[in-house]
């Protein structure tokens, strides 16, 4: 995927952390600056962090973003049908 600017991703300071972030700018394809949300809800910045792309092997050590799940596997859209109680001329 190609990163642009206001895309949310996973950033993890450390491997077994993982905080909400949106890409604030793009350096690269692999490489963004980041608004990171910690799991208090209170905002901070990173610059330079590394986006691994799907598949790929995440760092060991140190701090990555990479995409949400559900924005790297393909998911089929399934149409509802909306249906209603219908009313009986009777109620009453």
């Amino acid at each position: 995927m190609k990163p642009t600017v206001g895309r949310i991703v996973h950033f993890h300071p450390v491997p077994t952390v993982t905080h909400a972030a949106i890409i604030a700018y793009v350096e690269s394809d692999t490489c963004v600056n980041l608004a990171v949300f910690n799991g208090d809800g209170c905002a901070y910045d990173m610059t330079s962090v590394q986006l691994v792309a799907p598949g790929a092997a995440k760092p060991e050590f140190g701090a990555y973003a990479e995409w949400m799940p559900h924005r790297c596997s393909p998911h089929r859209r399934q149409s509802r049908t909306q249906t209603s109680p219908s009313r009986s001329a009777k109620d009453g």
